[in-house]
């Protein structure tokens, strides 16, 4: 007679990031974690999305505003020595539920290393999908900010869109509207064309890559009249950005160094250096623009900096490395 088995099974939490929604855009390690798992937790429209993988699988489906009530399930099924996959669109990762899950896990006294495993899969966020679709719009530096101030103060929102505004970033907006939250993209707007020509390009992309995606092409004045809901990402330009032939490209800034694509480099500067507007070189750019007759302020208009920071490179005479 052979003995039983008396070893006990260790828990795994999988958090997976399975893109956009369509199966062509999903990992193959999405799948194979979605696949290896016992039970698999979301929110009911990422179940929909991938029901055709769950056959045979214990399903838990939780509404919007059950995000920690899916970290503790998957916290409590993994102590069970079940491998439980929390599953998320886009990359769970960002705006997702890898960081709540990690809360609840490190508040439950879980470490790594001390029994249950925890894997995070990445996917192709909703800012990568919907740029893909629109052109080549995050080329050059970009950020994104959530408009949803149901977990952020608003004060802390508008103090990361004026930031991003005056520093000239492609800004993907997350979250942009709701059925309640209605003003929250008009003050965005409102925010960004302090800094922004009216004319800088934006995309509206609803859904991207599944059965109901819309795209639309439209300028920063017009931005707040679009079609925008929760399922929206809005990418605004910068101000190179631009669209042409319907598509919208922020140019990565060949031009400042090359006078055609061809690689001839335009006089003063080197191929493989920096620009003569780099980190040491734009400071000798304002001592010249002074000794022309520009005031400081003129100065730092034109590089978009406080006085002081004009002030402060004409007070340093130290020569440029």
């Amino acid at each position: 007679m052979n003995a039983p088995d008396t070893t006990q099974k260790t828990g795994k939490i999988i958090l997976v990031g399975f893109g956009p929604g369509a199966q062509e855009h999903m990992s193959y390690r999405a799948r194979a974690a979605i696949a290896e798992a016992d039970v698999v937790i979301g929110y009911a429209t990422y179940i929909k999305l991938v029901q055709d993988l769950l056959d045979g699988k214990e399903v838990i489906r939780k509404g919007m505003t059950e995000e920690l009530d899916r970290c503790n399930e998957a916290w409590e099924h993994a102590r069970q020595g079940k491998t439980v996959a929390v599953i998320s669109s886009g990359d769970i990762g960002v705006y997702g539920m890898a960081g709540p899950t990690y809360e609840v896990l490190l508040q439950s006294g879980w470490r790594p290393g001390s029994g249950i495993t925890v894997e995070v899969v990445p996917g192709a966020t909703a800012l990568s999908a919907c740029a893909a679709l629109v052109g080549a719009p995050l080329t050059h530096d970009f950020c994104s900010i959530s408009l949803s101030d149901l977990l952020t103060p608003w004060p802390v929102i508008a103090r990361r869109l004026e930031a991003a505004a005056r520093a000239d970033f492609v800004v993907a907006l997350y979250n942009p509207r709701s059925g309640r939250r209605t003003g929250q993209i008009v003050e965005a707007q409102r925010i960004l064309l302090k800094h922004r020509s009216p004319e800088t390009p934006v995309a509206v992309v609803k859904s991207a890559y599944r059965k109901k995606q819309t795209i639309q092409l439209t300028t920063l004045a017009q931005m707040a009249d679009c079609d925008i809901g929760m399922l929206t990402t809005v990418l605004v330009g910068n101000s190179s950005t631009f669209i042409g032939e319907g598509l919208m490209i922020t140019p990565r800034g060949y031009a400042n160094k090359y006078a055609e694509l061809t690689g001839e480099t335009v006089v003063g500067e080197k191929a493989g250096r920096s620009l003569s507007l780099g980190l040491d070189g734009w400071k000798a750019d304002v001592r010249e623009r002074l000794a022309q007759g520009e005031s400081a302020v003129d100065i730092a208009r034109f590089f978009n900096l406080p006085v002081s920071e004009i002030e402060a490179v004409i007070g340093d005479k130290s020569p440029p490395e």
